[in-house]
């Protein structure tokens, strides 16, 4: 079941890249997309289904959703270069951290650490408020915990902690 939850986020960010960025369509699936990433780990572990494959499903079911959201929000929203800048920064330690998970354990490591979940929550709730405040204001915040979460994870990765 949980596997179904996680798959229909897949499905879900598909069909937003067929609605208008900030329309009422757009945003029922954006929420709907970030309901199933709340339920499907919760459902998962209250079935005694919890499984290293769910886990990543769940992973790839999130880089699918955020890269819909890019997709259909980097055109509308104006982002300073700086902001780029920092992104490519926090994206390229996560490809490390993804690289050296391979090579350290062979296999492919992403955590779901508490830092991680913070990180993925601020993200949700970011462009809920990019029709009220400027992205230059709320990145920051967001942008500093992402780049804690993805040290951090990439410590964890090295040292061989799960969280």
């Amino acid at each position: 079941m949980a596997n179904i939850i996680t798959g229909s986020r897949i499905l879900i960010s598909i069909a937003l890249l067929f609605f208008p960025p900030f329309s009422p369509a757009f945003y029922a699936l954006y929420l709907a997309g970030g309901i199933t990433d709340i339920i499907d780990g919760t459902v998962a572990r209250k079935t005694g289904n919890v499984s290293e494959s769910g886990a990543k499903l769940d992973s790839i079911a999130d880089i699918v959703f955020a890269v819909a959201c890019l997709i259909k929000l980097l055109p509308v929203i104006i982002i300073p270069k700086w902001l780029y800048i920092w992104i490519g920064i926090i994206a390229l330690i996560r490809i490390i951290n993804i690289v050296s998970g391979f090579i350290m354990q062979k296999r492919f490591v992403m955590l779901h650490t508490i830092m991680n979940k913070i990180t993925g929550l601020m993200l949700f709730i970011l462009p809920l408020t990019v029709p009220f405040i400027k992205i230059k204001y709320t990145a920051v915040p967001v942008c500093t915990v992402a780049t804690f979460a993805a040290i951090q994870e990439g410590h964890f990765i090295r040292t061989g902690r799960e969280n």
